[in-house]
């Protein structure tokens, strides 16, 4: 994609923004990025070549025509409580309690955030977390970005009941999946988040979503996630969390995906005593490639991040997981933990577990473990001796293994549709 190519798209932006009445720091932000994606280099992924995966082709951003569809299809009457579901660019369903909007709460679709609340929006929009101008998918994202939501939880407000979005990518047509997740914990705020990816349609489209979590000072944030985006799709994925003093934030990711994505997974412990725990659980099948980078920076002092992520490849496919800790200068009693396991299902299959410690700083805790094997032909022995066909049995040795990740994530009603998912895939 050269610059000429990318710069044909300046009008269509104008367009778009004006037609969200995006306020104009917005509309400058896209347009100087539109600028920069050219002079930018791709993030690197150690073990996966991105180079030729088409994450940049297309770049199309157009006004919204299509109608909502098949929202009935996703809404469950029985539930009441917050709740957000997007088909495509456009918000199918919105839901969230009266007592929770007296509280300030504010959970809606990212361009009615833009024109009712600008400055909330701004003063987080790829500001902290992740900056626009990092590499060329991060650009690529602030220039196309074109649906999203916004989660404001205000001072010492705590909600017991998980807001919950559903994002549906619409590949019944040719369209982009530029999606932007905004979460703004405020101070002593507490809550859970859950949010599911899903596909219809087999058109071949990228996803390029970014996923920005502000923790400020106190706030505890549970954030769950099952990721399960079509085969036709080729995502890059960002997550990441900025936490201030004593600010918690416990991942939980499901990637269930069918196609081929990297991600990054990062969590900046800014403040004093701040501090996030990282599980993963992911399943690779057929010729699917799958790069997963989880990082956890820790510059404040006495912060702690643990990384926790076990994955499966069956058939021709590739998991890679890459672990960072890094301990910043100045980090004294930080805690910096790490675990990446593999276990592959055939010979043709090909696994990674890449540990990466990195300490600037005397007087921490650090460590890391990782593997990648195969199943024990004793278990499988063991199992297949007490009447199980191999099927089942190598079923029952991927639970056992995935389970130990799975167990440790906070939310019930999302360990328990991973387990769903994952029987699903496994019956493949």
């Amino acid at each position: 994609m050269t610059e000429k190519t990318f710069k044909t798209h300046l009008d269509a932006i104008r367009d778009f923004s004006l037609s969200h009445a995006e306020p104009e720091w917005m509309l400058d932000l896209r347009l100087s990025m539109l600028d920069k994606i050219d002079g930018l280099e791709l993030p690197f992924f150690e073990r996966v070549k991105i180079n030729r995966w088409p994450l940049l082709e297309d770049p199309t951003i157009a006004v919204e025509t299509e109608a909502v569809m098949l929202a009935n299809e996703f809404i469950d009457d029985k539930n009441d409580g917050p709740k957000l579901i997007q088909i495509g660019r456009q918000t199918a369903f919105e839901q969230l309690p009266m007592e929770l909007i007296e509280k300030g709460v504010i959970f809606t679709d990212i361009f009615t955030a833009l024109e009712e609340h600008p400055d909330l929006v701004k003063e987080a929009y790829m500001q902290y977390a992740v900056k626009a101008d990092e590499d060329k998918l991060t650009a690529f994202h602030a220039a196309f970005m074109n649906s999203g939501i916004f989660l404001y939880v205000p001072k010492n407000v705590v909600i017991e009941e998980p807001l919950e979005a559903l994002f549906i990518q619409n590949s019944e047509i040719k369209e982009n999946f530029v999606k932007h997740v905004l979460i703004l914990a405020d101070v002593n705020s507490q809550f859970s988040y859950v949010e599911k990816y899903e596909t219809i349609g087999t058109e071949k489209n990228l996803a390029n979503i970014i996923v920005e979590v502000l923790a400020k000072p106190g706030s505890k944030v549970k954030f769950s996630a099952v990721d399960q985006l079509g085969e036709a799709t080729t995502t890059y994925f960002n997550r990441r969390g900025h936490l201030l003093k004593d600010a918690t934030i416990d991942w939980a990711l499901g990637i269930m995906n069918n196609g081929d994505m990297v991600a990054d997974f990062d969590s900046d412990l800014i403040g004093e005593g701040s501090h996030s725990e990282v599980k993963i659980v992911a399943i690779s099948m057929g010729k699917q490639i799958q790069g997963i980078d989880t990082r956890v920076t820790n510059y404040g002092r006495h912060s702690i991040g643990h990384i926790l992520q076990h994955g499966v490849i069956r058939d021709k496919s590739t998991l890679t997981f890459n672990g960072i800790g890094h301990i910043i200068k100045g980090a004294k009693g930080a805690d910096a933990q790490q675990e990446s396991r593999v276990l592959m299902l055939s010979d043709k299959a090909r696994g990674d577990a890449n540990p990466i410690l990195l300490i600037d700083e005397n007087d921490v805790t650090a460590g890391h473990a990782a593997s990648v094997g195969r199943v024990d032909p004793e278990e499988m022995y063991y199992l297949m001796s007490r009447g199980l066909k191999k099927v089942d049995a190598e079923r029952l040795v991927i639970r056992g293994f995935l389970g130990s990740v799975i167990a440790a994530i906070p939310v019930k009603s999302v360990r328990e549709e991973l387990v769903d998912v994952i029987e699903r895939k496994l019956s493949i």
